[in-house]
C-alpha cells in the first residue's frame, strides 16, 4: 500500500526548491508592475475608496488583504509576495497530490507530475511577486475540479455539493481575476458533459448540474460587469481589429499559436536564447516541437475517449480542456503585440502547464491498459511525449539555475538605484526598473513611487532612520 506521506512530502520538497531558487535569484526591491501598485495603493492601504471601485474584481480583492498584512508587518516586502506565490504553487501540488492518492496514480507518474509542476519555466511568475495571487487561483481551480470529480464518481465528502454551488462565486470574486474566464468555461463545459452523459445513460436530467452551471454563469456575469469598468492599457500594442489582422497575416496567428505549445517543452527564454545562438534550435524546430505537443494533447484526448476514462474520472479531461483554451486565450489577447514568440513567455507557463498535467494524469491512470500487446505502440508514443516534456523542463530548470546569480545581481543593481534614486536620471530609472521603457513619463512615475516608499520607510527604505 502506498504511503500517503509521499503524496504530500514531494510537494513540500518542490516548494522548498522554489523558495531556495527565489533566495538565489532575487532581492527585495520593487520593479516592473510594483511601480504602478505603489503609486496606486500606498501608503493608505486601509483606504476603502481604493477598494470599493467598480472594477474591483479585475484587481483581485485578496490582494487588498495581502497588501495590508505586507505593509503592516513587513514594510512592503516583495519577498513576502514571492513566498506567497510559492505557497500557492505548493497548494496546487497538494490538491493534485490528494487526487493522485485517491485515484491510485503510480508514484513514478506522480513524481513526473510534480517535476513539471515545480519546473522553473515559471521563473518570471516566481520572481515577480505581484502575481502571487495567480498561483493561489490555480490551486483553487484544481480544488474545484477535484470536488466535482468526487461528486460525479460517487465519492463525495460532506458539503461537497454545497461547495460546488459556492466555489465559482468565491473563487471568481476573491482570487481569480482575469484567469476566471478559462476556469469558468472549463467548469461549465464539465457540467454540460456530466449532465449529457447522465441523460444518455438514464434519460433523466440531473438538475444538480443545472444549479452548478447557474452558479458559474452568475460568476461570469459578475466578472463581466466589473470588467466593463476597467480601462485597458497595453504598452506597445497595435490598435487593429482582430479579423482585419487575421485576414492580412494568417500565418502569424498560426505560428504564434503553435510556438506557444513549444514553450511547455523548452522555456520561452531558453528557447529564444538557443535560437539566437543557433544552438540546436531553429525557428522550424520550435514549430515542430509545438506540433508535437499538440499531438500529445490529441493523443491524451483520444485515450480518454478510447478507454472511457471519463467514466471513472473527469479531471484529466478538464485539465486538457483548460490547457488548450488557455493557449487560445493568449493568442486572442496577446496577438496585438505582433510578436509570434510572445506566447512563449514564462509568464504564461502557469496557464499552459494545466494541459500538460492533464496529459501526464491520463497516461499514468491508463498505464496498465496501455501495457496490453495491442496497445504497445500507443504506450511507446506516450512515453516519448512524456520523455520530451520531462527532458525539456529539466533542461529549462537547469539553465534557469545557472542564470539565478545574474538575476540576483540585476535586482541588487535595481536596489542600489532605488536607494540613490535622487541622483539617477529618469532614463536610468526607466531602463533599470523595467517599467514601460518606451514611455518617456515612466521615469517620473518610478521616481514618484520611490518617493512614497522613502517617505514611509517601506521596502528598501525600511531600515532608514
Amino acid at each position: 500500500m502506498k504511503s500517503k506521506h509521499l503524496y504530500w512530502g514531494i510537494p513540500v520538497l518542490g516548494a522548498l526548491f522554489c523558495l531556495w531558487y527565489i533566495n538565489q535569484a532575487t532581492f527585495d526591491v520593487i520593479y516592473s508592475d510594483y511601480v504602478r501598485l505603489v503609486s496606486s495603493y500606498l501608503p493608505d492601504v486601509w483606504n476603502p475608496h481604493k477598494f470599493f471601485v467598480a472594477d474591483v474584481l479585475t484587481r483581485i480583492p485578496v490582494n487588498y488583504i495581502e497588501r495590508i498584512i505586507n505593509v503592516g508587518l513587513f514594510d512592503f516586502s516583495i519577498t513576502f509576495d514571492r513566498v506567497l506565490g510559492v505557497l500557492g504553487l505548493g497548494l496546487s501540488a497538494l490538491v493534485l497530490g490528494a487526487y493522485s492518492f485517491r485515484k491510485n496514480l503510480g508514484l513514478i507518474w506522480y513524481t513526473i507530475l510534480m517535476i513539471l509542476m515545480f519546473s522553473l519555466n515559471k521563473w518570471e511568475m516566481l520572481t515577480n511577486g505581484s502575481g502571487w495571487a495567480h498561483f493561489l487561483a490555480f490551486a483553487c481551480f484544481y480544488y474545484h475540479y477535484q470536488v466535482l470529480d468526487r461528486v460525479r464518481a460517487g465519492e463525495e465528502k460532506r458539503y461537497d455539493r454545497v461547495r460546488l454551488v459556492l466555489l465559482p462565486v468565491i473563487i471568481t470574486v476573491g482570487v481569480a481575476g482575469p484567469y476566471c474566464a478559462i476556469y469558468l468555461v472549463t467548469v461549465c463545459l464539465a457540467y454540460l458533459f456530466c449532465m449529457g452523459y447522465h441523460y444518455l445513460k438514464t434519460r433523466d436530467v440531473d438538475k444538480r448540474y443545472l444549479i452548478y452551471t447557474g452558479s458559474a454563469v452568475i460568476s461570469v456575469l459578475l466578472y463581466m460587469w466589473s470588467n466593463s469598468y476597467a480601462v485597458e492599457d497595453h504598452a506597445g500594442a497595435v490598435h487593429e481589429p482582430l479579423m482585419t489582422a487575421l485576414m492580412s497575416m494568417p500565418a502569424f496567428f498560426g505560428r504564434f499559436f503553435i510556438k506557444s505549445f513549444a514553450s511547455m517543452v523548452l522555456g520561452g527564454e531558453v528557447a529564444l536564447d538557443m535560437l539566437e545562438h543557433r544552438t540546436f534550435v531553429t525557428d522550424s524546430t520550435l514549430l515542430l516541437i509545438g506540433l508535437v505537443v499538440i499531438a500529445a494533447y490529441l493523443l491524451a484526448l483520444w485515450l480518454n475517449i478510447r478507454f472511457r476514462l471519463y467514466e471513472d474520472t473527469i479531471l484529466p479531461l478538464m485539465l486538457l480542456a483548460g490547457g488548450g483554451l488557455n493557449h487560445v486565450l493568449i493568442l486572442l489577447s496577446r496577438w496585438i503585440f505582433i510578436n509570434e514568440n510572445y506566447g512563449m513567455s514564462s509568464r504564461y507557463a502557469l496557464q499552459f502547464q494545466v494541459g500538460i498535467l492533464g496529459i501526464v494524469l491520463t497516461v499514468g491512470l491508463l498505464w496498465k491498459q496501455l501495457g496490453r500487446k495491442k496497445k504497445r505502440l500507443t504506450q511507446a508514443a506516450a512515453v516519448c511525449f512524456l520523455a520530451m516534456f520531462l527532458t525539456g523542463n529539466l533542461y529549462t530548470s537547469h539553465k534557469e539555475l545557472q542564470k539565478a546569480p545574474y538575476r540576483k545581481e540585476n535586482f541588487e543593481r535595481i536596489a542600489d538605484a532605488a536607494v540613490n534614486f535622487e541622483s539617477r536620471t529618469d532614463d536610468e530609472l526607466r531602463k533599470l526598473f523595467e517599467y514601460r521603457r518606451n514611455e518617456e513619463s515612466s521615469g517620473a512615475k518610478i521616481r514618484a513611487a520611490l518617493e512614497i516608499l522613502k517617505e514611509n520607510h517601506y521596502n528598501v527604505f525600511s531600515d532608514a532612520e
